[in-house]
C-alpha cells in the first residue's frame, strides 16, 4: 500500500535531527551531511510511494545518505579509498545503523549537534540559525519570522555561519564540561524557538507542527539530564510543558483560535501541568531567577487558575516587570501591557505599549493588543486602524477570523 505523500513529508520532517546528526559524524561536514540528507529525501519521496515506507525511515535516511555523500567524495577525489572514518557502511545496514543512532556520547546524537552549532566561533544570532536550519529544517522564511528580520538578512546570516563552521574546521565532537557550560544558553534558546515554531502553527497545520513541539520537549529534557541543576534548564522544560498542556484547547472544531479567556480549561494536561510547576518550584529555590523561570512562573500563574476570572493579574505583572527588567526584549514589553492592562486597566497599558510601535510594526499580536487596548478606552477610529494593520499581518485565515471578529464588535 503506497503511504500518504504528506505522511512521508511529516516523517522527513521528524527524522531529519537525528538523521542529520548521524550524517554529520559519519561525513564530517555540514554541508556534506545537508546534501546528502536531501538526496536521501529525494529518493525516498520516489521510493517509499512505490515500495511502501522502511521499518526505521531514520535509519535508511542515514544509509542511503551516507553512500549518497561517499559517492560525491570519490567523485571528487577520483579515487575509491576513503578514511576509515568516512567508510561506506557495508549490507543491508538498517539494523547496524538503527544500533549505530543510539550509542552517541551523550546518548543522542541530536544534541551533541545543537551543542556544535552553537560553536564560540559563531555569533548568537548565527548559532541560533544554523541549528534551526541544519538541525531542524525549518526554511529560511520561517527562521526569519521567528527573529523578526527580513528572509534576505536572515539568508545572509545563515550563509555566513555556514562559511564560519567551514573556515574553522569545527569537528562533530563532544565539547568538554566546561564548553558545554558556555554554550547553554545558545542551545536552550534553539530549542525554545523550535517548540514556538511549532506551537505557533494554525490548526490546520497542526499534524505538521506537532513534531516541532514534542522533539523541543523531549531536547529540553534531554538538556535536564545533562544539567539537572541548572535552574533556567529546569525553567525551560517547565515552561515548554506548560505552554504545550493547552494545545487541545487552543482552536475549535471549526479551526477558529479559542483564546485563553475562553478555552475549556477541562481539555488541558493536568498531569503534564503538575510536573512543570514542580520543576518551576525546584528551580526557585535555587536561588538564581532567570528568564526561562520567570517565564515559566507566569505560565503556571494561568495553569493554577481555575478560571480566567480567577487569574492572579496583579502577580503576573509583576513576574513581568522583573522579567522586562532581566530581559528588555520588546515582545516581553507588550506582554507585560497586557499584564497592566488585566490588573490596572487600558490606559496604563496603552502607555506601556505605543513607544513599541516601531520595534513590533511587523508583528502581528502588536497590532492586535494596540486596537483592544484602544477599543477598551472607547477610541473605535484609532481601534479598526490597528486591527486593519493587523489583518495585513495575518499569516492564516484563523487570524485573519480572529480580528474580523473585533472589528465587528467595534
Amino acid at each position: 500500500m503506497n503511504p500518504d505523500p504528506n505522511w512521508i513529508d511529516t516523517t522527513l520532517r521528524t527524522a531529519r535531527p537525528r538523521a542529520m546528526a548521524a550524517l554529520l559524524r559519519r561525513l564530517g561536514s555540514v554541508e556534506a551531511a545537508e546534501e546528502a540528507f536531501q538526496e536521501a529525501c529525494l529518493r525516498a519521496l520516489r521510493h517509499w510511494a512505490e515500495q511502501g515506507t522502511p521499518r526505521d525511515p531514520t535509519a535508511w535516511l542515514v544509509r542511503v545518505g551516507a553512500n549518497a555523500g561517499i559517492d560525491t567524495v570519490r567523485r571528487a577525489l577520483r579515487e575509491t579509498s576513503l578514511p576509515a572514518d568516512i567508510a561506506a557502511p557495508q549490507g543491508d545496514a538498517e539494523d547496524d545503523i538503527a544500533g549505530v543512532l543510539d550509542e552517541a556520547a551523550y546518548g543522542d546524537d541530536m544534541l551533541r549537534l545543537l551543542f556544535i552549532c552553537c560553536h564560540k566561533d559563531l555569533a548568537a544570532t548565527q548559532q541560533i540559525a544554523l541549528a534551526l536550519r541544519i538541525v531542524c529544517g525549518l526554511s529560511v522564511a520561517d527562521i526569519a519570522s521567528a527573529f523578526l528580520v527580513s528572509e534576505a538578512a536572515m539568508e545572509q546570516r545563515i550563509t555566513r555561519a555556514k562559511r564560519a563552521v567551514a573556515k574553522a574546521d569545527i569537528r562533530f565532537e563532544p565539547p568538554s564540561p566546561a564548553l558545554r557550560a558556555e554554550r547553554l544558553g545558545a542551545v536552550a534558546s534553539m530549542i525554545y524557538l523550535l517548540f514556538t515554531k511549532g506551537y505557533a502553527a494554525a490548526s490546520h497545520e497542526a499534524a505538521r507542527a506537532r513534531p516541532l513541539c514534542n522533539e523541543a520537549i523531549r531536547l529540553s529534557r534531554l538538556l535536564l539530564d545533562l544539567f539537572p541543576e541548572e535552574p533556567e534548564v529546569l525553567g525551560l522544560a517547565a515552561l515548554l510543558l506548560l505552554q504545550d498542556s493547552r494545545r487541545d484547547a487552543r482552536f475549535d472544531a471549526a479551526g477558529g483560535v479559542v483564546l485563553l479567556e475562553a478555552q475549556d480549561r477541562g481539555r488541558w494536561d493536568r498531569p503534564g501541568i503538575v510536573e512543570a510547576i514542580m520543576l518551576t518550584d525546584r528551580a526557585f529555590r535555587m536561588g538564581k531567577p532567570g528568564p526561562y523561570q520567570l517565564q515559566a512562573a507566569i505560565a503556571a500563574m494561568h495553569a493554577r487558575a481555575p478560571t480566567f476570572a480567577d487569574t492572579r493579574w496583579d502577580q503576573i505583572e509583576g513576574l513581568y516587570r522583573v522579567l522586562e527588567d532581566m530581559w528588555p526584549t520588546p515582545v516581553v514589553a507588550l506582554n507585560h501591557a497586557v499584564a497592566i492592562w488585566r490588573s490596572r486597566g487600558p490606559g496604563e497599558a496603552l502607555a506601556q505599549a505605543e513607544p513599541l510601535a516601531t520595534a513590533l510594526d511587523g508583528y502581528f499580536p502588536y497590532h492586535v493588543v494596540l486596537g483592544q487596548l484602544q477599543a477598551a478606552l472607547g477610541r473605535s477610529d484609532e481601534a479598526a486602524a490597528a486591527y486593519r494593520r493587523a489583518l495585513g499581518l495575518a499569516e492564516s485565515a484563523a487570524e485573519a477570523a480572529q480580528i474580523r471578529a473585533y472589528v465587528d464588535q467595534l
